[in-house]
């Protein structure tokens, strides 16, 4: 009897330890992104323009602006995380998948995340410190009301 008590002991212990890494999500809680702009050949999916844009989804200057600038960097956004997990719930891969249909419209993280990222690539900075600062949650503290100006 102890010999079976300490064998799956045992086993339980190695199981656990051997299957511990998949208990934890995909790069430990960050959202679906591309590491690298996307191949040459490869059409992205448009970004919605303004006139697709009515009703909740243009009721806010900074929304269709959002758009306008999501336009403008459409492989810098292909880069980016959203840390709304809309890639779990709508299987979007990349921040551009929510300004390519108009979840990025009613999205406030979305759109604070589409205002920093533009602003840090004006800035000059690479997609992948812009990523970190993402990831970082630098985002969260653009207030919406104050982007529309944003060039």
């Amino acid at each position: 009897m102890r010999k079976r008590v300490l064998a799956l002991s045992s086993l339980f212990l190695l199981v656990t330890a051997l299957s511990a890494p998949w208990l934890q999500s995909d790069d430990q809680g960050v959202p679906h992104f591309n590491a690298a702009p996307p191949a040459k050949g490869v059409k992205l999916d448009p970004i919605l323009t303004r006139d697709q844009l009515w009703g909740e989804n243009a009721q806010f200057p900074y929304q269709t602006h959002a758009y306008e600038l999501a336009a403008k960097i459409p492989n810098v956004i292909y880069q980016m995380p959203c840390y709304c997990y809309c890639d779990r719930g709508m299987g979007h891969n990349s921040l551009h998948s929510c300004f390519s249909g108009t979840h990025g419209a009613q999205c406030g993280t979305c759109l604070k995340e589409l205002y920093y990222t533009y602003q840090m690539h004006k800035q000059g900075k690479t997609p992948k410190q812009i990523r970190a600062g993402i990831m970082g949650g630098e985002w969260k503290q653009l207030d919406l009301q104050s982007t529309a100006g944003i060039n």
